[in-house]
């Protein structure tokens, strides 16, 4: 069975409309998947005009929507007039319809109408302005489905993944935020999201905290007297963990191929990593929620908006991973 995939309109003043264009003009898309899109058909025919494609969409009331493969089912949401928000420039009424849509999907995922949720970029600061009072698109989700099970952001390269103990907390709270319990959740919450997307026994490297992973306690006893019994831990639970290896090399490691994923304790240590390694091909997951979710690793490039140049790249694979996820969970039903 296919499975079924919102496509969800993202800040409609930036490069999402065109990408979701891009995509959508594929042949293969509409062969691995039953594909629902939420969002403005106006602002999606402005993607079309700039990707240089013309569309054959289905459009239904939402209540009648019902995705099936082969073709292309669409709620037009009617949120966001292209004639009121300037291309490339951060607006109140971008932000609110781009909630919109993303609370549209949400919910058809809650009433099993669909099994995985893809968005193209958001631009938080819209976000913020537009009505979101949570710091992220994870934690609106969350709330959203109340969740109380982990749940966390993962940053995908090819096959290499990075999870992170901290994410969008100031750098100078971080080291408080490292113990033991959240590290053992984050290490559990990375082997359950990556066997969902197909990794059987996934390897997880831990990055230190500090320089040199404290270097014997000169620079720090973090990475001794938290992180190093932590792995330890993680390692007599059944998870494939080693670390903490110093955080200029860790990804050294992954990325010749002794590790599937790493663990780092902030945003930055991992995410420039990850982007040097593969920007243009970077997808961002949220997993343990009800239904998976992926997105471009990429903002909304609003320098480049309208003016056809957005790489398709990374919202095709954050597609396949919604894909590849969503179908893992349905055979395991």
């Amino acid at each position: 069975m296919s499975p079924r995939i919102a496509l969800v309109m993202g800040d409609p003043a930036g490069i999402g409309p065109e990408l979701m264009a891009k995509l959508l003009a594929e042949t293969p898309a509409l062969n691995e998947a039953a594909i629902l899109v939420l969002g403005d058909r106006r602002v999606l025919a402005e993607g079309e005009r700039v990707a240089g494609v013309a569309l054959k969409l289905d459009v239904v009331p939402e209540t009648k929507a019902r995705p099936s493969p082969g073709r292309l089912t669409m709620i037009d949401t009617a949120n966001a007039d292209p004639a009121e928000m300037p291309t490339g420039k951060v607006s109140s009424l971008a932000g609110r319809s781009a909630l919109d849509n993303f609370t549209r999907a949400l919910g058809l995922a809650r009433d099993g109408t669909i099994d995985a949720i893809t968005f193209v970029p958001f631009n938080k600061e819209a976000l913020r302005s537009g009505g979101n009072a949570f710091e992220d698109e994870l934690s609106y989700a969350a709330n959203y489905f109340g969740a109380t099970s982990r749940h966390g952001e993962f940053n995908v390269v090819d096959r290499l993944w990075n999870a992170r103990v901290t994410s969008h907390v100031p750098l100078r709270e971080v080291a408080d935020l490292i113990t033991e319990e959240r590290l053992i959740d984050r290490l559990e919450l990375t082997t359950e999201a990556m066997r969902a997307a197909g990794f059987d026994a996934p390897r997880i490297a831990v990055a230190a905290l500090n320089p040199h992973a404290g270097d014997g306690g000169a620079f720090g006893r973090e990475d001794i007297d938290v992180i190093a019994p932590a792995v330890a831990k993680a390692r007599r639970l059944g998870i494939e963990v080693d670390g903490p290896f110093p955080s200029d090399t860790v990804f050294v490691r992954a990325r010749d191929g002794h590790y599937d994923a790493v663990l780092t304790m902030y945003h930055d240590q991992g995410q420039i990593a990850i982007k040097l390694l593969g920007f243009d091909r970077g997808v961002t997951v949220l997993a343990g929620l009800p239904v998976p979710i992926a997105t471009p690793a990429h903002g909304t490039a609003f320098d480049i908006a309208g003016k056809g140049l957005a790489n398709p790249e990374p919202t095709r694979r954050a597609f396949e991973i919604a894909c590849r996820m969503a179908q893992r969970a349905s055979s395991r039903q």
